[in-house]
């Protein structure tokens, strides 16, 4: 629906994390941020290459010296890809104040839009499926370039429902909307997820955008592929 968060958001952490620190530092949030961070460098010491976060004294210059330590482990948790609890709610409060500041703006992909409009005028149902945190996920269509998009979603669900490559995952989903499977179109760029997804019997819709992940020549006869919602015809069962 959105392009690819790893083009803004996560920039925008890597480069911001510092500052946000500073300017929130004496927040009580800011700090549980600190302390679950520790935590987790303290779970990752037999990792190589981990990162740890020094603990906190009254001296400023020592201060300096945390703050330090955990933007450099934000950064190394960042470039091994982890999706740590951690990290997860370092990011989720970063991201709340870039979009509540105006820093930040959602972007959708122009043809989204219309197309959920019109979706829901038919009377189905749209919900979102992100790796993202639900708190991340509203904070994205809320403060959208379109404005408050919240209202065109029933629902949201993240990975505590279950991962995106598991198919469990959507038979939980299906269970918890109170859909069947065969009933549900899962749209997806990542072939991983459309497989799970398939296995569950949802059906899916791989989505082709400029920047995705090139797909082989096995994965574009394996799936139906679209390049817009616009392409999308659904039937309506009353």
């Amino acid at each position: 629906m959105a392009p690819r968060r790893y083009d803004v958001l996560f920039p925008f952490i890597k480069d911001n994390v510092k500052d946000y620190l500073r300017d929130h530092w004496e927040e009580e949030q800011c700090q549980e941020d600190v302390r679950q961070l520790r935590k987790q460098a303290q779970t990752d010491s037999h990792l190589e290459g981990h990162v740890p976060i020094p603990c906190l004294s009254e001296n400023q210059a020592d201060t300096d010296r945390v703050i330090q330590g955990v933007v450099h482990n934000v950064h190394w948790q960042m470039s091994m890809d982890r999706k740590t609890t951690a990290l997860k709610q370092l990011q989720g409060h970063m991201w709340r104040s870039a979009y509540v500041t105006g820093q930040v703006k959602g972007e959708v992909y122009g043809d989204v839009v219309p197309a959920i409009q019109k979706w829901r005028e038919a009377g189905l149902k749209v919900y979102i499926y992100s790796s993202g945190s639900i708190e991340a996920q509203k904070l994205l269509f809320q403060y959208s370039i379109e404005g408050d998009l919240l209202k065109l979603f029933d629902g949201n669900f993240d990975t505590t429902i279950g991962h995106k490559i598991e198919s469990e995952s959507y038979q939980n989903i299906a269970r918890s909307i109170k859909c069947s499977a065969e009933n549900i179109l899962f749209l997806t760029d990542v072939t991983k997820e459309a497989k799970a997804a398939n296995e569950a019997g949802v059906h899916v819709a791989v989505v082709v955008r400029p920047g995705n992940a090139a797909l082989t020549d096995e994965e574009k006869s394996s799936y139906h592929l679209i390049t817009s919602f616009k392409e999308i015809a659904l039937s309506i069962r009353r």
